[in-house]
């Protein structure tokens, strides 16, 4: 079994925002396999799926973000599935809006969710889906950072998300079929 987790944090209110991505991935996901999120378990909301002919876990942690490792850390552990097996898709602020990477292992750099699964579940092994959403620019861009992930995509941006969002479950499907190293080598470069 592998496991794909998409951070976000619960609630209609922000299901849209940039930091929320991680969740719109994991549905589409879903929808794709023609799986449902029809369980509650480990503080998640959890789809059965099957991905690339492979089983799989889609898990939606509901203990907002700061907290998600919880989930994920609750599930591998509850099904013995290795870092490895495991990939995490989340926003990612340092890269621009509409690149999308996969990585394998790595810090958390910052992300309050991989702050969370380090501490948690103790690993930093596991492969990332990162979705960029790009930083604030111009003066106290530092100080507009929570406001621009915890806010909605832009006029600009939103026309192009159902794409980035099909081209980021290629990468994750990608992943299940080929591994992190293959999927990487064929994703990355067009990505």
């Amino acid at each position: 079994m592998r496991i794909i987790c998409g951070l976000g944090n619960p609630g209609s209110e922000y299901a849209r925002h940039r930091h929320n991505v991680g969740f719109m991935v994991c549905e589409r996901l879903a929808a794709r396999a023609r799986a449902s999120f029809t369980q509650e378990k480990f503080e998640a909301r959890l789809a059965q799926a099957t991905i690339a002919g492979e089983r799989a876990l889609l898990i939606e942690p509901q203990t907002f973000m700061n907290l998600s490792g919880r989930s994920l850390g609750g599930a591998a552990r509850f099904y013995k599935v290795p870092p490895e097996e495991v990939l995490v898709v989340h926003d990612e602020l340092d890269l621009p809006f509409g690149k999308l990477q996969l990585k394998a292992g790595g810090g958390a750099g910052g992300h309050n969710g991989l702050l969370s699964i380090a501490e948690s579940w103790g690993e930093q092994g596991y492969g990332r889906l990162r979705f960029g959403i790009g930083k604030p620019e111009g003066p106290n861009a530092k100080e507009r950072v929570v406001g621009h992930v915890l806010g909605n995509f832009s006029g600009e941006e939103a026309p192009a998300l159902g794409g980035l969002i099909d081209a980021a479950c290629e990468m994750a499907e990608g992943w299940a079929r080929l591994g992190m190293q293959k999927a990487m080598n064929q994703f990355n470069r067009r990505a």
